[in-house]
Parts: C-alpha cells; sequence; structure tokens
C-alpha cells in the first residue's frame, strides 16, 4: 500500500495564518493622531490599555465569553432564592482589564484633561474585542453624573463607582472593593414611552418599596438599579441596590435571561419588584430629567461603539485581502478590492470623527456652547453611525467570502453586534424626536451645530454648497416626517467638516463626494473616477 500521506490534502495553500493578536493601537493611525489632538496626557494608558486587551489571551477570553453565555440561577441547591447570574471565567477576566484601567471612572477622576475622550478611546478599542463587557461598565461611567441629583446618594454610591476595581462578589456594596451600576427602565406596554411605565412606589421609612416589572434590565448582577416608577407625584427616579439596609437580598426577582441576537456575554434579564427598597434619586415627579443625565452619557459609548465594530470589521478584511491571492495577485493589489475597502474605510473614519468630537465637547462640559452642542451632537452621532455601522460589517464579512461566514471568523460575532447599539439608549426614530425636542427646547443647541460647520466653510465648494441646500430647506422648520432626513444630512455634514479640518485630505474630499454630493452608486465599491481608493485603503493598516 502506498503512504497514507499521498492521499491526504495537508498541504494548505493561499489560506493567510491567523492573525496573532491585535494592534489596536500601532495600527490605528486615525486614533493615535486625534488622542495626540485632543488628549496627548492619556495616550500612554490608552497604548497599554490596547496592547493588554488586544493580546491573545484577551482575544481568546473575547471568544469564549460569547462562547459560553451567562445562566440564570434563581435557587441555591437549597431551595432559597438568589436571583444570580453566572458567568464564564473570561468575562470576569475582561471585566477587571476594563474596571481596572479606569474605563468607568477615568473621566471623574483624571488630573488631566481630556478623561472623557480617553473613555471614549476606551470604548471603542474594547469594542473591537468584546463589547458585551462594555455595558456595565458603560452604565457605571454614566450612572455618575446622575447620582448628583441627590448628594446624599452621591456620596455613599460614588466612591465605589470610581474605585476602578471589579469586585463580583454577591454581597452589600458596603462589604466590596468596588461597585457597578445599572439602570432598569423599559417595560413591556411602553418600551422608549416611559411615562407609560406601571411600577409604582410605596413610601416606607427613609426608603420606598417597588413593586412592578421592568421589560429590560442589562447587567443584573449590578450592586445598584436607576429605575423609574410612578408615584403620586408622577413618575419618579430610585436607586435600588441588590441588597437591602439589613444586609438581606432585595427582592429583585431575575425571571429570565434575554435571548439575544448578540452581546451574548453580557446577560440581559426581565425582573420583578416584590417590594424592593429602594431610595428617591432626585425630586418626586421628575424621573424622566433625572435619568436622561446617564442615558445623555451612556448614548456618548453607542455612539462611540459603532466606530469600534466598523474598525475590527476593517481589519478582518484588510488582512484577508492582503494574504490571500486570486487571479494571480493579492486581493488586495486589484481594483475592485480596493475601491469596496476605500468605501468602507470612509464610513470608519467619519464615525471615529464624529465621535470623539462629540466626547471632547462632553470634555469641555464647563462650556455652555460646547454642552448645547453635545446634547444635538450625541444624537446625530448615535444615529447616523449605526445605520452604516450594519452595512460595513456586511460588506466586510463578504471580502472574506465564505470564510466570513464561518463562526471560526470573527465576523459573524460583528454582525450580530453590529445592530445593538442603534437600538439600546433609544432606537433610530426615538434620536430623530429627541432632535426635534431639542430644536424647539434648546435653540443654542442648533446654533452650536451651525458654528461648528462654519469653521470648514471655504476649504471644500461642495460642503459649503450642501450646506446652504440643508439649512435653507429647513429654514423654517422640520416636520416629523423629515426627521430622520434632516438628522441623517446634519450627520454627514458634521462628519464632512471634521474630516476636512482634521482627516486625511484624500478621505475628506471623497467621503464630500460621495456622501454629499451623490456621485455615487447603491452599494459600497462604486466610488466616483479619480478618487484613490489604494491610498486611501491603506489607512485601514495605519498608512496615512
Amino acid at each position: 500500500m502506498e503512504p497514507r500521506a499521498k492521499h491526504e490534502t495537508l498541504t494548505v495553500l493561499n489560506q493567510p495564518e491567523p492573525p496573532v493578536g491585535l494592534p489596536l493601537w500601532e495600527g490605528d493611525a486615525p486614533l493615535r493622531a486625534e488622542i495626540a489632538r485632543l488628549a496627548p496626557a492619556h495616550a500612554a494608558h490608552l497604548a497599554s490599555f490596547a496592547a493588554s486587551i488586544g493580546s491573545v489571551e484577551a482575544l481568546e477570553q473575547g471568544r469564549a465569553a460569547n462562547r459560553f453565555p451567562p445562566e440564570l440561577r434563581t435557587f441555591d441547591r437549597t431551595g432559597r432564592r438568589i436571583d444570580e447570574v453566572e458567568f464564564h471565567p473570561a468575562y470576569h477576566a475582561l471585566m477587571h482589564l476594563g474596571l481596572e484601567a479606569g474605563y468607568s471612572a477615568l473621566p471623574w477622576t483624571a488630573t488631566e484633561s481630556g478623561g472623557h475622550t480617553a473613555h471614549a478611546a476606551m470604548v471603542y478599542l474594547l469594542t473591537q474585542v468584546e463589547p458585551g463587557v462594555c455595558c456595565p461598565m458603560t452604565m457605571t461611567y454614566a450612572a455618575v453624573p446622575a447620582l448628583a441629583a441627590t448628594p446624599a446618594l452621591a456620596e455613599r454610591w460614588r466612591p465605589g463607582a470610581l474605585a476602578a476595581r471589579y469586585d463580583p462578589s454577591s454581597r452589600p456594596a458596603s462589604e466590596k472593593s468596588g461597585l457597578t451600576i445599572g439602570m432598569a427602565m423599559t417595560e413591556k406596554q411602553g418600551g422608549s414611552d416611559l411615562r407609560a411605565n406601571t411600577t409604582r412606589a410605596e413610601p416606607d421609612g427613609d426608603g420606598y418599596r417597588l413593586f412592578g416589572h421592568k421589560w429590560f434590565c442589562s447587567a443584573p448582577m449590578s450592586d445598584a438599579f436607576l429605575t423609574l416608577a410612578q408615584t403620586p407625584e408622577g413618575l419618579t427616579c430610585f436607586v435600588t441596590p441588590r441588597w437591602q439596609p439589613d444586609g438581606t437580598r432585595n427582592p429583585i426577582h431575575l425571571m429570565r435571561l434575554k435571548d439575544k441576537l448578540g452581546n451574548r456575554a453580557n446577560a440581559s434579564a426581565e425582573i420583578e419588584y416584590h417590594g424592593a427598597w429602594a431610595e428617591r434619586l432626585g425630586e418626586l415627579g421628575r424621573g424622566v430629567p433625572t435619568i436622561i443625565e446617564m442615558v445623555h452619557h451612556t448614548r456618548l459609548d453607542t455612539a462611540m461603539a459603532p466606530a469600534g465594530l466598523m474598525r475590527r470589521a476593517l481589519v478582518e478584511a484588510a488582512w484577508w485581502t492582503r494574504n490571500r491571492a486570486a487571479f494571480g495577485k493579492p486581493l488586495i493589489d486589484q481594483p475592485l478590492m480596493q475601491a469596496v475597502l476605500a468605501d468602507l474605510t470612509l464610513d470608519w473614519l467619519g464615525a471615529l470623527a464624529i465621535g470623539l468630537r462629540v466626547v471632547q465637547a462632553f470634555d469641555n462640559g464647563a462650556d455652555p456652547t460646547e454642552r448645547a452642542f453635545a446634547r444635538i451632537a450625541v444624537a446625530l452621532a448615535k444615529y447616523w453611525s449605526n445605520k452604516r455601522c450594519s452595512a460595513v460589517v456586511i460588506e466586510a464579512m463578504e471580502c472574506l467570502g465564505g470564510s466570513g461566514y464561518v463562526e471560526e471568523s470573527p465576523l459573524p460575532w460583528l454582525y450580530r453586534e453590529a445592530p445593538l447599539n442603534a437600538i439600546w439608549e433609544g432606537s433610530g426614530n426615538i434620536v430623530c424626536l429627541d432632535v426635534m425636542r431639542t430644536l424647539d427646547r434648546a435653540p443654542q443647541a442648533m446654533a452650536a451645530l451651525k458654528a461648528e460647520l462654519d469653521l470648514a466653510k471655504g476649504t471644500n465648494r461642495d460642503f459649503d454648497a450642501a450646506c446652504a441646500v440643508t439649512l435653507d430647506r429647513y429654514a423654517s422648520g422640520v416636520s416629523e416626517g423629515e426627521a430622520r432626513h434632516f438628522v441623517e444630512v446634519l450627520a454627514l455634514l458634521l462628519q464632512s467638516s471634521l474630516l476636512l479640518r482634521h482627516g486625511n485630505p484624500l478621505a475628506a474630499e471623497a467621503f464630500i463626494r460621495t456622501r454629499l454630493s451623490g456621485d455615487w452608486g447603491r452599494t459600497f465599491g462604486t466610488l466616483p473616477q479619480g478618487v484613490d481608493a489604494q491610498r486611501i485603503a491603506a489607512m485601514i493598516e495605519g498608512d496615512t
């Protein structure tokens, strides 16, 4: 008999070797340039964080956290109700990396300027590895300003939230080295219509007892939840801890975990309050304005996360096409592939630019103009970057062909993650309605946005023309039916302005020709003649 080896296809040809780690910092020239401009004092810290989460070990932890999702344990072995969620060790390892690097605490504790920008960069970086763990850390970050509505509560909860420590133990907050804080707002019958909530709060000594249900409660192992409940004065915000003051478990029942499309490493639960003890946060009847401070900051992260998802998808596409040949040369050297990659790059650059400009306004929050700008710009960034994210991920998957559709590739995982941030903290219509309300109640926000766009006037004729047409079209107001178009165009104008002033000139010109001036097809890879697709696509791997 002939040797077995002669009959086996053991030689692997034209299949790229798996990448070893992710060069999250050194491979991302646009990010490094923006951090050098906006938050240089944090560059070394971000480089170190990127190296830790881009390691082979961390990437494997990200995969494991998704392959082995959390499990609900309603009762212990003796039949006592415990309502706890068990996570894979990989989840805990990534939580350690994020929290102890200051993901939640840095913006509030940093002595150097640019703390919110550094936080946003961490969101962008960690999203490329495992975005599920971002949820509890983002909510903890966002809860800090909301707690200021009641100083006595802030004094008790802020130290743990800002400790930059991860303590996953299930015990009272006073016994833990670090805390996480979540939120529970939406209910089955209302969704985004929070005023339809039926959960009620009844006075009980110095606190209240809550009765009702919440349809979504992400990160249900948080140490406390900002939640909304009805009082005679109206919808009110409360802080509801997992443990009662007497050291017993608070009757917050975890009814089931959501079987979600993606974000599987993170637990999201349906919960019921069965007389759960809580303390009032803010004024009676002012629940929505109180908790909206938290929502405002979580929206910042939902505006940065899609840029990270796009970035990871593009890195995978660039790696594959550079190392796989077809028709006699590497895929990345073929004009059709260059056009697709360059087109995708434009959306990534736009999402990164708008996200970091929004967070710059958060860092400059002492300036009333910047606060007004942040109010409208965070909605624009959340809406448009997330609308582009799913399309970018799908096209990047196609760059890998069949291999991109297989679960061994990260593209299916990215595909499942892509829609999340468009839905979380207000889906597209809700965000557009928020922009409309901002125009009515805070006209200074639109004035701040116009001033921002004016900074780029005179640098590109097509940009100037698009600004003029848009402002003229909506000078007399915006009807609700036009809100999506209005928000989309404002987002594109803001992205264009930022790319013109701070981005690569080739990319800025191509972005404006395609996204603003309409010299574009209906699919990726339909760039107009004259765009240097090869040079733009090279930006994915660090070339500027």
